[in-house]
């Protein structure tokens, strides 16, 4: 039987990254697909992980074929939604073993070496996660507008509605709230019309106009920017409560915000080790060594 490969997968909302390695760890090939989450249709977010891995495959100049010889780690978005796993084992894939486990849980085990720890994410959206002996623990990211305190989306959101009462001459204007105001043409009627087909990444698009104010001392943004800041605390200690014995600050806010952290917190904060795809990998691994 020819030497088996391993392959790590991290799909997710925005795109798909694989990862091919040998038996040494060595990586051969990687590829990317389309967006990944079961959001989209079990078949669908299949579909973009098999591109991905195929891209991979081709990189590493490798047949299509030689997917058969790879013990998998697929990270998914959405997998804990109601049926989404089942509907994923039930497919016939190429892969020698296969492993499903959410996108959050193979970035966890890729910042910490599959070690115990922790992750608080802060991007578009917010969660916290961790693994502790064997247990997953997960906080919030429960979705936009409902959850995902401290993220862009929820800095967007909240900048918008306090420009909507500045408009009204309920707040004072200052220059964040001007801001936000000119992005709409002044007029509150296009932010509605505008929010009737804004999901929430159009809402985080405004999180670097909050951030960059409230660098320059903006009141509204510095108090905007402190309530996520509180909020992803709030994540991190949940996790740290839970027995996470580090945590790695992720995702696109995740340089800005450090800054305005609790000191308690920012104390426990450890570098990432690896990516989502890394964790991925040793999920792979971790299968083929049981099996």
């Amino acid at each position: 039987m020819a030497a088996p490969l391993f392959l790590g997968v991290d799909g997710g909302g925005t795109g798909c990254r694989a990862r091919i390695e040998d038996a040494a760890g060595n990586p051969l090939g990687a590829g990317m697909g389309g967006p990944a989450t079961t959001r989209l249709g079990v078949p669908a977010a299949m579909a973009a992980v098999l591109e991905a891995c195929r891209a991979a495959a081709a990189e590493a100049g490798l047949p299509e074929a030689a997917l058969e010889r790879c013990h998998a780690g697929i990270g998914l978005a959405g997998v804990g939604r109601r049926g989404a796993l089942e509907e994923l084992r039930a497919l016939p894939l190429p892969f020698r073993s296969v492993r499903f486990v959410s996108d959050g849980l193979a970035a966890c085990l890729g910042a910490h070496g599959g070690r115990d720890g922790g992750i608080v994410i802060a991007g578009t959206g917010s969660i916290g996660l961790a693994r502790v002996a064997g247990a997953e623990h997960r906080v919030g990211g429960y979705g936009f507008p409902i959850s995902d305190e401290g993220s862009g989306a929820d800095l967007g959101l909240r900048a918008i509605r306090l420009a909507l009462r500045a408009a009204d001459g309920r707040h004072p204007a200052g220059a964040l709230l001007r801001a936000v105001l000119e992005r709409f043409g002044g007029e509150p009627t296009v932010a509605v019309a505008w929010m009737d087909r804004a999901s929430a990444t159009d809402y985080a698009t405004f999180a670097p106009l909050v951030l960059r104010h409230a660098d320059n001392g903006d009141p509204d943004a510095r108090r905007t920017v402190q309530d996520a800041a509180e909020a992803i605390d709030g994540l991190a200690r949940a996790l740290l409560e839970r027995g996470a014995p580090r945590i790695a600050l992720l995702g696109g806010l995740a340089s800005a915000i450090e800054a305005w952290l609790a000191p308690d917190v920012r104390r426990r904060l450890t570098p990432a080790e690896g990516d989502a795809v890394a964790g991925a990998l040793l999920l792979a691994r971790e299968d083929a060594a049981g099996s």
